[in-house]
């Protein structure tokens, strides 16, 4: 990929080596936080060389009387006015500039806008919430319908303590795993992997570590809309997943409808009060109707934000045959690794370039119980 902005833009910060040595830096670095716990090779998922995200957030700056899309800039003491940005997907890029174009000849629509949220699927679906520091009216309602058909787009408007949603709120998504599909959709404001392709990549091989096993039942923390728990679910008889969020719960319950799966009970928990609920220490309304007597788990699949497990989530996966840990954070996976091999040891690795041409990077580590 090559961009006008690179040296300067700080949402890029690893530029200086093509892409294939990019990767390499990473699996070493990947390597090097792993090798108290593991020596065995590591699996390298490449992400496309560009139009990669799908999820993509844009600062508006006002200069002269227009309005032009920008970033922070690599030193963080500024910011770098944006002529292009071949990260994002396709069906982004192939309206965002028009669109701001068309929002630079509307003084209604420019006035006070603040930034841009785009979320894009597969099937050619943009979700673009624009996000202001005024109210919004009906005025403002009717010139985004405008937009909104004339780029056949779907709009969201933002101000403090509103939100309008003009058509609807969210964009469905295809993913090709294992040659079957599955449907998700994808709502505004959910946690979503914002690089499609690599997203496929880690389900798969997150699905390629349970089929290596007689799978019974699988525990899930931090399930969100169900990214990997539904493809998974092929290979248990049951499996509980758990999430804090409520919009995510309601989510991944779509999502499981919309591919007629109906092993999976979908529970609004943190991973915390989980942890507490199958170690029997409290119990919660928000299981009722959830047997957890009759759950004989064989796996345990986290995917925590970057601080972490809980030392209650820790404790509680300790306790099962397998683990598939999804990290996105690798000093912290470190960390918990010191406790986890305690009690397992880590068979297969992965690492995930979901963010190319920055210095972060998504792993996953494959655990079974010791003898």
């Amino acid at each position: 990929m090559e961009c006008k902005h690179f040296g300067i833009c700080g949402s890029c910060n690893f530029y200086n080596e093509n892409y294939e040595e990019q990767l390499k830096i990473k699996e070493h670095k990947l390597k090097s936080e792993l090798a108290p716990f593991y020596q065995g090779s590591i699996e390298v998922y490449d992400s496309p060389a560009s139009n990669f995200r799908s999820r993509a957030e844009f600062r508006i700056w006002h200069e002269d009387g227009k309005a032009f899309y920008a970033m922070t800039n690599l030193d963080k003491n500024g910011i770098v006015k944006l002529e292009e940005c071949p990260k994002v997907a396709p069906p982004i890029e192939e309206k965002m500039w028009e669109m701001l174009s068309l929002i630079n000849s509307s003084k209604l629509l420019s006035f006070k806008l603040f930034s841009i949220e785009f979320l894009a699927s597969n099937l050619g679906e943009v979700l673009v919430t624009l996000i202001y520091h005024k109210k919004l009216d009906e005025d403002w309602q009717k010139e985004a319908r405008g937009l909104e058909a004339k780029l056949d787009i779907l709009i969201i408007g933002r101000s403090k303590a509103q939100k309008l949603v003009l058509t609807k709120e969210s964009v469905i998504q295809m993913l090709e795993i294992e040659d079957q599909s599955y449907w998700y959709t994808y709502m505004d404001g959910g946690f979503i992997q914002p690089n499609a392709s690599v997203n496929a990549k880690m389900i798969t091989w997150a699905c390629k570590q349970a089929s290596t096993i007689q799978g019974r039942d699988m525990f899930e923390s931090y399930c969100g809309l169900g990214n990997f728990t539904i493809p998974l679910s092929r290979y248990f008889s049951k499996i509980l997943a758990a999430e804090v969020s409520k919009k995510s719960i309601q989510n991944a319950k779509e999502n499981c409808k919309a591919n007629k799966i109906d092993n999976i009970s979908f529970v609004r928990l943190s991973s915390e009060e989980m942890s507490e609920a199958l170690a029997r220490k409290r119990v919660f309304h928000r299981l009722e109707g959830v047997d957890l007597d009759s759950y004989d788990f064989n796996l345990a699949l986290v995917d925590p934000p970057r601080a972490g497990l809980d030392s209650d989530t820790l404790q509680l996966i300790a306790g099962m045959e397998h683990i598939i840990y999804i990290s996105c954070n690798v000093a912290t996976l470190a960390r918990d690794l010191e406790e986890l091999c305690r009690t397992h040891e880590v068979v297969s690795a992965a690492m995930f370039d979901q963010f190319a041409y920055s210095t972060h990077m998504e792993s996953g580590v494959f655990l079974k119980i010791k003898p």
